[in-house]
């Protein structure tokens, strides 16, 4: 009798254990969700014009901030023009910013959307959840009738 309550009980620890990571996994965003919502900025960005759709970002978090997904944007000289997850970013530039392997982040967006218009760019980055140096990649796109771009980062 004390092995089998011994069983259930590690049986329903091992459960509670693992509703946070299957919590954890419904609250990261995918590959195809991150590239979904840059694909949606961009729409919006046409619909209203950059400017007006960088206003727009921030100010409606609900609809550009979607799971650990949240769209950014930059002008092609690495200033920050819009940042959902963190409004102090905003006009900086961040052109020279490097993750710890020495890779230029935004120099590497810039390049990627000067090159194809749009693309996938793997770099390093703090995760917010588990506050660990990890993998991430941003789905980046060119916006129309503005030398920048939006994008929208996946821990991976």
């Amino acid at each position: 009798m004390k092995r089998k309550q011994f069983l259930v009980l590690c049986s329903a620890a091992m459960f509670a254990c693992a509703l946070p990571l299957a919590a954890l996994a419904q609250d990261r965003g995918s590959k195809d969700e991150a590239r979904t919502l840059v694909e949606a900025a961009v729409a919006h960005a046409k619909k209203v014009g950059a400017e007006q759709a960088f206003k727009d970002f921030q100010a409606d978090k609900a609809r550009w901030m979607v799971k650990d997904l949240y769209v950014f944007a930059y002008d092609l000289q690495g200033n920050c023009r819009a940042l959902v997850a963190n409004d102090k970013m905003i006009g900086k530039n961040l052109i020279e910013m490097k993750d710890p392997s020495g890779k230029f982040i935004i120099k590497e967006f810039v390049a990627t959307v000067s090159g194809k218009g749009a693309g996938w760019v793997s770099y390093e980055f703090a995760d917010p959840i588990t506050r660990k140096m990890g993998a991430k990649s941003s789905y980046v796109q060119k916006l129309p009738n503005f030398d920048g771009f939006v994008d929208v980062g996946v821990y991976l």
